[in-house]
């Protein structure tokens, strides 16, 4: 027994000895008797929540989509046709979930800069002719004959591999800009440059942040984090001043009520600030959104939201933006845990998530209340497409994962 463990042991108890932290010296928020929450296996009221959102997402989903038959254009589907779909993806990203959840971080690691490599060949592979399939302008998505695959998912969740396991690696050159940043920030150009070829700024942007969040929650030195903030942001303005159509979306914004944006670029916008505006405090009530019937467009994707405010109203909203604000306060608490534990890639993986899903969530929020200019994001767990749902329910299930080591190193086990 060390020093520490004889001292502690003479003033607690030989039991509590025993059950010394793992970092005498260093404040802990974390009991050295475990608790009965942590003699669970992982975090049951984060998965009760993730399940939560993925049902009412499901549900809105239905509501959202069950008059799209009316629309000549989606005429020969059932009205059951997006619902069958997504409950399909939900169940497929369950089995997926599952498999990821009894993956060891350790393994995580060692797969990670791969995994990286794999999606940059799948997103060269979108702009490729007879691969990449294409949808209002957009090549983002790689048919696989009975569904298609969106890499800029996986990317984002590979992003957060690759850097979490890039600052375990150079945690020693921090300090040092160069030799510590400019590689993570040349691995992220190449992604973004093709996640713009699609274009997929939207998915840039969340990259983009991620990388930036893990750098300086690894240590990166404020200054350098501050200077990478200023040229990123610098980088998205150009991109938006030389790109008319981006551009466009900026004025639109800034006046989507015009005669001219109001049916045009702002249509989206003004449309979704109707049908929030029908909501009241209450709502409407479940499946009476009257924005849905053909007005609203993406309704059951980017803007899902605006449905749930019609039929839920404030309350609704408020609701939903308590959830996520929770989901993503105990996946950042899961992920300081593991840091706690000297498990720096799984703490860095765990808030990685938590930046991810937090920074989406606001901008698609942002956007359908209109205090964001319009921007291609879904709504995590919750909107309409496959691959969104099975890459988030994967990185949930890793984080899943981290909380269920960092409880079984607490109880005296080993992970």
């Amino acid at each position: 027994m060390s020093t520490a463990q004889a001292l502690w042991g003479r003033w607690f108890g030989p039991a509590a000895a025993e059950a010394l932290p793992v970092r005498l010296g260093r404040r802990s928020s974390y009991s050295a008797t475990p608790s009965s929450s942590q003699n669970q296996t992982l975090d049951q009221t984060l998965l009760a929540v993730v399940l939560l959102l993925v049902v009412w997402g499901a549900v809105m989903v239905y509501s959202a989509t069950i008059a799209m038959p009316d629309n000549p254009r989606f005429a020969n589907y059932t009205r059951n046709y997006f619902l069958v779909r997504h409950v399909a993806a939900i169940a497929v990203a369950l089995l997926a979930s599952f498999i990821a959840f009894q993956v060891p971080l350790q393994a995580w690691e060692r797969i990670a800069p791969m995994l990286f490599i794999a999606c940059l060949v799948l997103l060269l592979a979108v702009l490729l002719p007879f691969v990449g399939k294409g949808v209002n302008g957009a090549k983002r998505w790689i048919s696989l004959g009975v569904t298609t695959f969106q890499p800029s998912e996986l990317a984002k969740f590979s992003a957060v591999l690759y850097a979490a396991g890039y600052m375990v690696r150079k945690i020693e050159l921090k300090e040092d800009f160069i030799r510590a940043v400019w590689p993570m920030a040349a691995a992220v150009g190449i992604m973004g440059s093709l996640l713009l070829a699609e274009p997929d700024m939207g998915a840039f942007m969340v990259i983009a942040v991620i990388a930036m969040g893990i750098l300086f929650l690894g240590g990166v030195n404020a200054r350098m984090f501050f200077l990478i903030s200023g040229v990123l942001l610098a980088a998205f303005a150009l991109m938006i001043a030389f790109n008319d159509y981006r551009r466009a979306r900026i004025f639109a914004y800034l006046d989507p009520w015009s005669e001219h944006n109001a049916l045009g670029k702002g249509y989206q916008l003004t449309h979704s600030l109707i049908a929030i505006g029908r909501g009241e405090i209450f709502g409407v009530g479940l499946g009476g959104s009257v924005e849905k019937l053909h007005w609203l467009p993406e309704a059951h994707t980017d803007f899902l939201l605006a449905v749930i405010g019609e039929e839920f109203g404030l309350v609704g909203v408020l609701l939903l933006l308590g959830l996520f604000l929770w989901a993503t306060r105990r996946i950042m608490h899961i992920g300081r845990q593991a840091v706690a534990l000297d498990r720096v890639f799984a703490g860095l993986v765990a808030q990685g998530v938590g930046i991810w899903m937090g920074f989406q969530a606001f901008i698609n929020m942002g956007v359908n209340l209109g205090a964001l200019p319009t921007k291609g994001l879904t709504l995590p767990l919750m909107s309409y497409g496959g691959s969104a749902i099975l890459v988030n329910l994967v990185a949930l299930a890793v984080v899943l994962r981290v909380d269920f080591e960092n409880r079984q190193l607490m109880q005296g086990g080993r992970t």
